[in-house]
């Protein structure tokens, strides 16, 4: 079964493709690195055992980002806190590769938005709580200014300013004397 271009496009671009392929590689680095020779895997005894659990869970949250999106911000969150955790316990987290490649596609993941539906090229896009012309009920009175009906008084002269000596005397500021 092999998707059309456009398929493909339509899958990838609806989902947090690229922050899922990043989580699922930094995964993939980290829980690689211990499965060495069987010689040095006996000398590392069960401290190989972090490093396998935590690159596996980072890749089940890059799968689960792409499989089910409404999640990206538990699967974020906790692919970001997976690759610090194994900062500590696994080989300083891939020798920091894994890490620095973890905390990027956990942040990947959880900034992720999706699309807004496409609509039609055509129509233009209306805003919520649109409603045409034609659909509007009709004011019962009018709406906005109104011509007056009656004559139109005559204009009057704006006031005269007053001149300062015209002006009522303003009285002295006061002090408080203090004993």
């Amino acid at each position: 079964m092999f998707l059309s271009r456009r398929a493909w496009r339509t899958w990838r671009r609806g989902r947090p493709f690229w922050g899922g392929l990043v989580t699922v590689l930094a995964g993939a680095e980290i829980s690689v690195l211990p499965l060495a020779p069987l010689e040095v895997m006996l000398q590392q005894g069960i401290a190989g055992l972090p490093s396998v659990l935590l690159g596996l869970m980072m890749i089940v949250m890059g799968l689960s980002a792409w499989v089910a999106p409404h999640y990206r911000g538990l699967a974020g969150v906790v692919t970001v806190l997976l690759a610090v955790a194994a900062l500590v316990m696994s080989n300083l987290g891939g020798f920091l590769i894994g890490t620095v490649l973890g905390i990027v596609g956990g942040s990947m993941i959880f900034a992720w938005q999706p699309l807004p539906a496409a609509t039609d090229p055509a129509e233009p896009a209306e805003p919520e709580g649109y409603a045409p012309p034609s659909e509007l009920p009709e004011p019962s009175e009018p709406v906005g200014p109104t011509e007056p009906t009656g004559p139109v008084p005559a204009r009057t002269s704006p006031p005269t300013a007053t001149t300062p000596h015209d002006a009522a005397p303003s009285a002295p500021p006061t002090s408080v004397e203090h004993h």
